[in-house]
């Protein structure tokens, strides 16, 4: 029933700006909406992610740069990606949990994101 689809990835030149959504379905038990990035060959990292009360929290490399936001009446989080660097290419997964069980995420199924001149 849950379901997470992402969409807005594709090629940007450094110092560009992209903006990701992931528009959720059946997804009433989640609170906790957040970005993950897996580069090929890496492990999938944490990018950021807001909570029900809309605090946000950002990894150490993209803060400053990025922001997670959500529209609450189209079920859609999103992830504005300013200043952007070649080192945030990947693909970004939205992903949702309950805070109480974070190893127990449902994931979308990705959106590229290439930063490259």
């Amino acid at each position: 029933q849950v379901q997470l689809v992402e969409s807005g990835g594709g090629l940007v030149q450094p110092g560009g700006s992209l903006r990701l959504s992931c528009a959720a379905s059946g997804t009433s038990s989640i609170n906790v909406m957040g970005w993950y990035r897996q580069a090929p060959g890496e492990q999938r990292i944490f990018v950021a992610h807001i909570i029900g009360s809309g605090i946000t929290n950002y990894a150490d490399s993209v803060k400053g740069r990025f922001t997670i936001s959500r529209d609450s009446a189209k079920n859609t989080v999103y992830l504005q990606m300013n200043s952007l660097k070649p080192e945030d290419t990947g693909i970004y997964y939205c992903a949702g949990w309950i805070i109480t069980n974070a190893r127990d995420k449902y994931w979308g199924q990705g959106t590229q994101v290439t930063v490259s001149s």
